[in-house]
């Protein structure tokens, strides 16, 4: 039965668990020095961590940059109010210099070679650009987004653009919608087949009250040899309940502390 299923992608080696740190790692001390989530200086310290693989967002600036930055705005993060696709690169650089550095999505795989990049596409203008600047790297990129369509937009660039190999991918929301009700109604072919095609199922444990990860969804995945981490694991206890279950990865915004747990297992 196993020999049916699909080679796994060059991602996803070698075997799990996975610790994927959220938005780079940002240690205490580094926010007390004014570090933010996705700056050069976060994606850093998670490689400087010895872990493998950084989870970043992808929006594209007013003069056609991607940069890792999750939110559409730049206020939660430094105060200032405008949309991202509204500020030019240089300003982007100097209103995040104090707070770890900006970080274009060309300067992370190019500073960090070794380093796999988990990238959620944020807005449809990015897509397409995050597609090519991927394509030469896509044995170690995983690209998914909330929208399927910016997903897949993104896969077909890199396609256009040469990529060897497809990037790994995860489904978005209304994906995983179809998937966690297939299997609740034990509908096994409908969950196979929305599993194609996917290399990772990257959900939440829950979703308001109703449950996401269960024993039944992680059987159906591995079934179809696909993987499954869950966001955002914050906890010792969690992460070690959780991969007692069976995950395959853990999204994690301490991902220092996650690789100890999974080393001491």
């Amino acid at each position: 039965m196993h020999s049916s299923l699909p080679a796994r992608h060059p991602y996803l080696s070698p075997a799990s668990p996975r610790v994927l740190a959220h938005r780079g790692l940002v240690t205490r001390e580094d926010a007390a020095l004014g570090v933010v989530e996705n700056s050069f200086a976060a994606v850093a310290a998670a490689h400087a961590a010895g872990i493998s693989y950084v989870e970043s967002d992808c929006h594209l600036t007013a003069d056609g940059v991607v940069i890792l930055f999750h939110d559409d705005d730049l206020s939660r993060v430094t105060g200032d109010p405008r949309a991202v696709a509204d500020v030019r690169l240089p300003e982007l650089e100097e209103l995040m210099a104090e707070r770890g550095g900006l970080i274009t999505l060309p300067q992370a795989l190019e500073a960090f070679p070794d380093l796999r990049f988990n990238l959620d596409v944020k807005s449809e203008a990015a897509a397409e650009p995050v597609g090519r600047l991927i394509a030469p790297h896509a044995a170690r990129v995983l690209v998914t987004s909330f929208s399927d369509d910016r997903r897949r937009t993104a896969l077909n660039a890199a396609r256009a653009a040469g990529a060897a190999l497809r990037p790994a991918t995860s489904p978005g929301s209304a994906t995983v919608a179809r998937l966690v009700a297939a299997q609740a109604l034990g509908l096994q072919g409908t969950v196979r087949r929305l599993l194609a095609d996917l290399d990772a199922l990257q959900v939440p444990e829950r979703q308001g009250p109703l449950p996401v990860v269960t024993r039944g969804l992680i059987r159906g995945a591995h079934a179809a040899g696909v993987e499954v981490h869950v966001w955002t694991v914050n906890d010792p206890a969690d992460m070690d309940r959780l991969l007692d279950l069976g995950v395959d990865g853990l999204v994690t915004d301490h991902a220092d502390v996650a690789l100890c747990v999974v080393n001491g297992r």
